[in-house]
């Protein structure tokens, strides 16, 4: 066997069942003889998209694998694999490099060269010999620590020379965790329930880590108000009593209300990053953070009380202190922490009711979520946006109740991500609905893309909010807009859809919403995906308190 031979075998031993793919890679074919299913996509982009969304919807048990030709595969591929950096996501590219006589010759495209800024771990197979020992380390990284890319470059020489041995001896890494110092959980716990007011803010480590049960747990024993980042919504269910919603760059008036009054912070799986898709620490107030990334402690905010390790142990320590130190029946809602809850939460729905409720035409995209809120389970539904305003209208009012029922995303915030996140999400979940929101400018991005759910089966749905503008960036370019109208695009979405073979309808006004989002669910339980081209308004009133 030849070193693609082996990176195949390890690839099927780790579990890997598909890669995405774009030719020309001698590794394709071999992996589809050892039982792994291609995928080709229509751009390198939308493949890395897709390993991303299948490694969130896993939390990183199952790792997304994407395969590219050395030199332009690879160059057209970094952008996705820049968000799944900044996002923090678990993947590994696979990309062909030139062989040892051509390497670091001008103008190759060498990935082990340019793709250091973007990846965890970084690698160059320079020895057929080596490939199991750094696919091992490039695995074991991969469930570590800050989670991120890992990048592991073929040589065309390496990948058809003979592996030295008859078998290959390779076993499956195994994921470890730790729990925090139990004095230093001791004493979070203190100054948490010596706090009237204190607040949790969930990231994504909470999804990762698979812990939203201790998290309900322990909100519900302390009456703890919980909300999330962007990355870690549906860490918490926003259904629950103590939910305060997201706090990102758009966010519920609940979250700025607490935000504002909590005497004590704590971030959990968070990395409390001054950034504007996470929750603002408060100033002046004991913080607290527990992370398993000790590189995140006291970055952008002295820390008070620390607690280094997997989310869901420390939290079931955190519990387990509380219970030993106010008893095991927890603390009464002396503070009517759920009553208040609920009257801001009635000041911010009448506040915005009117919009998810309106008759106007061009349709308002809040009217849009409202009616799809109610077709859709959410509870068995994965939902996602792509950036911009479909991402700052949707955060605050689209509410899932499962782990992983939405995808939060935007520290890149690339349009056309969307896409391939959800294509990815629906393989690593086949029985979820899952529903890809994004704008005309973003389907523009990566729309051919529809293409490859329709050949490969992957039955999405996916609704484009057309209002014929980029929204908002009249004020960007006020010159251009007036004399070019630099900011206007065109087209007729839902046929080009249809072209692709998708099933594909244009919806125009309020009353066409509901049965059109009916008729695309039932389609795409098939297996193939639907396209809903929403003509909409430009709605630039978004939800914002801080």
């Amino acid at each position: 066997m030849n070193g693609n031979t082996v990176i195949a075998k390890i690839l099927k031993a780790e579990g890997v069942e598909w890669i995405t793919a774009y030719p020309e890679q001698k590794l394709i074919d071999k992996v589809a003889m050892e039982g792994i299913r291609p995928i080709i996509v229509r751009q390198e982009r939308v493949g890395v998209n897709m390993a991303d969304g299948f490694s969130r919807i896993n939390n990183g048990n199952k790792i997304g694998v994407f395969t590219m030709q050395r030199g332009p595969g690879a160059e057209n591929a970094f952008g996705g694999v820049a968000q799944a950096f900044a996002d923090s996501v678990p993947i590994i590219l696979l990309p062909g490099g030139s062989p040892a006589d051509r390497f670091r010759i001008h103008p190759g495209f060498d990935s082990v060269d340019h793709y250091g800024g973007v990846t965890k771990v970084n690698a160059h197979l320079n020895q057929v010999e080596r490939i199991p020992a750094l696919m091992r380390h490039a695995f074991s990284q991969l469930k570590h620590g800050r989670l991120g890319p890992a990048l592991l470059e073929i040589p065309d020489d390496v990948g058809t020379t003979e592996y030295p041995h008859d078998s290959l001896d390779y076993q499956p890494v195994q994921k470890y965790r730790s729990g925090a110092d139990p004095d230093q959980v001791a004493d979070l716990v203190g100054a948490l329930l010596r706090a009237s007011c204190p607040v949790l803010t969930a990231g994504q480590g909470i999804l990762y880590a698979e812990a939203t049960a201790e998290l309900v747990e322990l909100a519900e024993l302390i009456n703890l108000p919980v909300l999330t980042s962007l990355a870690g919504k549906s860490a918490f269910p926003e259904n629950h009593p103590m939910a305060l919603g997201t706090g990102s760059h758009t966010h519920t008036q609940m979250a700025a209300h607490f935000l504002e009054k909590t005497d004590f912070f704590l971030g959990v799986g968070t990395s409390l990053t001054n950034f504007s898709f996470n929750p603002p620490v408060p100033k002046g107030i004991p913080v607290a953070q527990s992370t398993n990334c000790a590189e995140d402690v006291n970055k952008d905010h002295p820390i008070d009380y620390g607690a280094i390790g997997d989310a869901k142990l420390v939290l079931r320590q955190i519990i387990e202190e509380v219970k030993r130190q106010i008893g095991s029946q927890g603390r009464p809602d002396q503070n009517g922490v759920a009553g208040e809850i609920r009257e801001v939460q009635k000041a911010f729905m009448a506040e915005w009711g009117p919009r998810l409720a309106s008759d106007e035409v061009p349709i308002s995209p809040y009217r849009v979520f409202r009616e799809l809120a109610s077709e859709v389970d959410i509870a068995n539904s994965i939902v996602t946006h792509d950036s911009g305003y479909p991402r700052d209208q949707l955060v605050p009012f689209w509410q899932p109740v499962t782990p992983r029922g939405y995808i939060g995303w935007g520290k890149s915030t690339q349009l056309g991500y969307g896409l391939g996140l959800a294509l990815g999400a629906k393989l690593a979940s086949p029985d979820k609905q899952v529903i890809n929101i994004m704008g005309d400018a973003a389907f523009g991005m990566a729309g051919l893309d529809i293409e490859t759910a329709v050949r490969a089966e992957i039955g999405t749905v996916t609704i484009i909010l057309n209002n014929g503008v980029m929204t908002h960036y009249h004020a960007h370019m006020p010159y251009a807009t007036k004399h070019w109208g630099s900011n206007k695009f065109t087209g007729n979405y839902a046929r080009v859809a249809e072209g692709l073979g998708a099933h594909a309808e244009r919806v125009e006004t309020p009353d066409q919403i509901r049965p059109a989002i009916r008729k695309a669910l039932e389609v795409s339980q098939s297996g193939r995906p639907s396209v809903l081209e929403m003509i909409t308004k430009e709605e630039e009133n978004v939800p914002k308190y801080w």
